[in-house]
């Protein structure tokens, strides 16, 4: 099967195709990069509270040092930064927006050519670098970050992959506090040291419902193909699971991406390797139990994909969605879901298209939007060849989403929406809440007195709209 193959970066040229999948699936490739806005992409979309979506490029844009850009569902595509003004360049991890309305995330480049965190203003006029790795004697801080989560303390936590790694802390004005150091403890195996706590991690954090962070890495474990570790706020770290957990690893390796928390508590993610057939696994973890939901190219030919390189996304019909780098009818990547049993189906097969016109070698993961459909890239492909952008729509309907996911009374709380205008409603399991309609796409809100952890509704005047997991609210 074909491995990526990087090509000449050159603007994005819009245009729509349409290709009916199934009576409810549509798939849409909404604007292709060609360079001077953009060449690329490589990292999951996310929403932001103007209700456009918002993704990087890693390379191209007015200073050739790829760029961050908006889109939105009628297919409207515009370069937000241009990276190069700053040290910052080629970024290959999503931004996040905090509740100050700015985006922040991590890039190359940098002073010290080891990377960067960034924070762009709400506006998109301003980049600023609030941190610049390898500022430290022999980089004890780090290199090659991997991207930015936002905590519900307000900071931002976040990995480096560099040497052999390491986890880090960051607040919003740019304090950095270096929590753990991979490659920590060695043990002898096989005749040679590995690193028993893992090393060089590839992907970001996400923070469980219990306040911990949890990651992986690539390589370290007892057989040096990579672990799940989970690190408490303070830095203490423990490790759920190591994996290839025999000579054929049948569990699957090389982690790349983030996990993800599912509704039932349990962490879900992805191998790129491994696996019964060679070509990754979809894989859950409940505690330190690991269960091999999937093994690509179980299929003949690999039509149902393979070398998965993202997370998944839970949707609201509770199963999971994502993306396979290549494999499927095409040999160029595929779209999936797949059941919390693991039944696993191919909803789209990239470059199905003359020239790979709907995109090739999708490399990040989707996300569903508020109204219910899944957006996503490409790294290749498309008319101009480096990528696309596009959505999947399956049917299901709109709903809303609280950022943060969790908090107390009192607390702020953002609900993000489709058609919010006109809400004559907000309830945090059954209990009302003071709100303010910002705008369509966005309500500002608290944690009102009495609440429970529960589904947030928003009443409309065309309906009620549910929240897609449940509120959590903490003491």
């Amino acid at each position: 099967m074909r491995r990526l193959r990087l090509s000449e970066a050159a603007c994005i040229v819009f245009v729509v195709c349409v290709a009916s999948m199934a009576s409810a699936q549509t798939f849409t490739t909404l604007a292709n990069f060609d360079g001077s806005n953009g060449a690329y992409p490589s990292a999951a979309l996310i929403q932001a509270t103007d209700g456009n979506l918002y993704g990087t490029t890693f390379d191209g844009g007015a200073y050739g040092a790829g760029t961050v850009f908006t889109a939105n569902s009628a297919g409207t595509v515009t370069t937000f930064y241009s990276f190069g003004l700053t040290s910052s360049r080629g970024p290959l991890a999503p931004v996040v927006q905090a509740t100050d309305g700015n985006f922040y995330g991590t890039a190359g480049g940098g002073p010290n050519g080891w990377g960067t965190v960034f924070k762009i203003a709400p506006d998109g006029t301003l980049g600023t670098v609030l941190y610049e790795f390898c500022s430290q004697g022999g980089c004890s801080d780090g290199s090659a970050p991997k991207g930015l989560i936002r905590a519900t303390d307000g900071n931002f936590y976040g990995t480096t992959g560099g040497g052999a790694g390491t986890v880090f802390k960051i607040t919003p004005a740019g304090t950095l506090t270096t929590l753990h150091y991979f490659c920590s403890k060695l043990i002898l195996k096989y005749g040679r040291y590995v690193c028993a706590d893992g090393k060089q991690p590839h992907a970001t954090l996400v923070q469980g419902t219990n306040g911990s962070f949890y990651g992986t890495t690539i390589n370290g474990g007892s057989y040096d193909q990579g672990v799940v570790f989970q690190i408490a706020p303070a830095g203490k770290l423990a490790i759920p699971y190591r994996f290839c957990s025999d000579e054929s690893c049948p569990d699957g390796w090389d982690p790349e991406a983030e996990l993800i928390q599912a509704t039932n508590g349990s962490f879900y993610g992805t191998a790129s390797e491994g696996g019964a057939n060679g070509w990754g696994t979809i894989f859950k973890i409940a505690g330190s139990k690991m269960t091999r939901l999937y093994s690509f190219c179980s299929q003949t030919n690999c039509v149902d994909g393979g070398g998965p390189l993202a997370a998944l996304v839970q949707a609201t019909d509770g199963n999971f969605y994502g993306t396979a780098a290549v494999g499927g009818a095409n040999d160029w990547g595929t779209i999936f879901k797949i059941t919390r049993e693991g039944v696993l189906t191919t909803l789209h097969s990239f470059c199905a298209q003359p020239d790979c016109a709907d995109g090739a070698y999708p490399t990040a993961g989707l996300v569903q939007a508020t109204d219910g459909s899944f957006y996503g890239t490409t790294w290749q492909g498309g008319t101009g060849g480096s990528g696309t952008v596009f959505r999947l729509s399956v049917g299901l309907g709109p709903f809303v989403k609280t950022q943060p996911a969790s908090g107390e009374v009192g607390a702020p709380v953002v609900i993000l929406g489709t058609n919010l205008t006109g809400a004559t409603g907000v309830s945090f399991s059954g209990t009302a809440a003071t709100f303010t309609v910002v705008s369509s796409s966005e309500i500002t809100t608290a944690v009102p007195v009495g609440a429970k952890s529960g589904t947030v509704k928003v009443t409309t005047p065309t309906g009620v709209l549910k929240s897609n997991v449940r509120f959590r609210v903490t003491p």
